[in-house]
């Protein structure tokens, strides 16, 4: 398979790593001399330097024998344009686009991006995805991260181990399964002193652990309590920063939750004015600078539960959230762009990192995939995904028990879905055909477990 990914940025940089260690056959274009010169030595990547939307750099990286054409360059109309020289020109069969602005966005249902428009098949919105996903964090308190499954059915839980006296501390995954009140439960991944493992059963959990979880719809609250967390959804919510991330979110808590009393922080007068006559009275819009004192008691952050700061400023976000927490802000959610702060965020004490190019990389994989595979998400860009499949008449998973299988040591089963069920599998478990399995998998580990799922990757748009 061939890929072409418009922008060398962080995000194109990391789907053409993923991509190449596969096996594929990418190439990766961009304007900035160097960006093109890192891509070309540090990956198994070919560099082409030049614009994304002009038919002879298309041309030069072979747009007229590619697969799948990916942009996600910083600039919408250079995304929109790439996509259409790339149909109209080359014929290329499948277009990705990234698009952030909202006037874009709106007409998605219009019909514009059809084939006789602007040719785009799948349109990538980080804005819109990270605000949705930033409310389910709200709705789930104590979880930094949440992620339907299934219809809806099962949810891949991040939560973080504080409490000593919680019941999952120091207890064995085995010892964990063979819990009755636990049964709607698997542990997918831990992330420990900033390594992230798939544990055995002999594993124990500890203090200090973000664990990522599956658990049955209807069984959260009492997962959550096992871990120690009892926390109430919050009533009074800051939100730093009136961008498309900060609107998005206001306008989807409105609607989903429409008494939660919300305080939205924007310095820039302009943003700010706009912000109030587009959200009504409904919201209080503060004009000032999140990271003065004087701003923070204005919006009440001590008597706040939770600050969601999405500013485009990743140090006003990290700040901001830590000086509403010393002002006695329960629960922070931070958006954060910049890998290399991974490491001082729990030193800060922050609850809830958001990575907008993980949000995007997820998005885009899951259209490059393996056809059998119907939603995924990264979990760290470094380690591997969650993936939900539909198990296929000719895979390798069929007919032998579960602890029977030979499955990677990177590739974990959490949990199956079987005619609207959710099951949490035991060891002598049977898969059938059509089941759909909810698994984490390893990097290291994916072609293995693409060759177990059945099927081959689809060539046939």
């Amino acid at each position: 398979m061939r890929v072409v990914i418009c922008g060398a940025g962080q995000v194109g940089t990391t789907i053409a790593r993923h991509l190449a260690s596969e096996g594929l056959n990418v190439t990766v274009i961009d304007s900035d001399p160097e960006q093109v010169r890192r891509v070309d030595e540090s990956h198994d990547v070919r560099g082409v330097l030049g614009h994304a939307s002009h038919p002879e750099t298309l041309r030069k990286a072979g747009v007229q024998d590619v697969d799948i054409f990916i942009a996600v360059t910083r600039s919408d109309e250079v995304n929109m344009v790439a996509c259409q020289v790339a149909y109209s020109l080359f014929g290329a069969r499948r277009r990705i686009a990234r698009l952030r602005h909202s006037g874009y966005l709106a007409q998605d249902k219009s019909g514009l991006y059809a084939a006789e428009h602007l040719p785009i098949d799948v349109i990538i919105s980080p804005e819109i995805e990270i605000a949705q996903g930033i409310s389910r964090r709200l709705a789930t308190p104590g979880a930094f991260d949440m992620v339907p499954l299934a219809d809806n059915r099962v949810e891949l839980l991040g939560i973080r181990v504080e409490d000593l006296r919680a019941p999952v501390v120091k207890e064995r995954i085995a010892e964990l399964r063979g819990n009755e009140q636990l049964s709607g439960m698997t542990v997918l991944a831990i992330v420990r002193k900033g390594r992230c493992f798939i544990p055995d059963p002999q594993d124990r959990i500890a203090v200090g652990d973000d664990v990522y979880v599956l658990a049955k719809k209807g069984q959260v609250s009492e997962v959550m309590t096992a871990f120690g967390h009892r926390e109430r959804v919050g009533r009074k919510l800051i939100v730093v920063g009136a961008g498309n991330v900060g609107l998005n979110l206001v306008k989807t808590l409105r609607h989903r939750a429409p008494l939660i009393d919300i305080k939205l922080i924007e310095q820039d007068k302009e943003r700010a004015e706009s912000a109030a006559a587009k959200l009504g009275s409904s919201v209080i819009v503060l004009r000032g600078d999140a990271l003065e004192r004087n701003v923070m008691d204005e919006a009440q952050a001590s008597l706040t539960e939770t600050i969601v700061a999405v500013t485009n400023d990743d140090e006003t976000n990290i700040f901001a959230s830590v000086l509403a927490k010393q002002a006695g802000c329960k629960r922070t959610i931070t958006l954060v762009n910049k890998r290399s702060y991974e490491t001082v965020i729990p030193v800060l004490g922050l609850n809830s990192v958001v990575s907008p190019s993980a949000v995007t990389i997820s998005t885009v994989l899951q259209h490059v995939r393996h056809t059998s595979i119907n939603a995924l998400y990264t979990i760290r860009e470094d380690f591997g995904e969650v993936i939900e499949a539909r198990i296929l008449a000719d895979s390798r998973l069929l007919r032998r028990p579960l602890d029977q299988l030979g499955l990677p040591v990177g590739m974990k089963i959490g949990a199956v879905i079987r005619e609207g069920e959710a099951i949490f599998p035991k060891h002598d478990f049977l898969l059938q055909p059509d089941d759909i399995v909810i698994a984490l998998v390893a990097y290291s580990s994916l072609k293995l477990a693409e060759a177990l799922l059945g099927s081959g990757r689809s060539h046939g748009w």
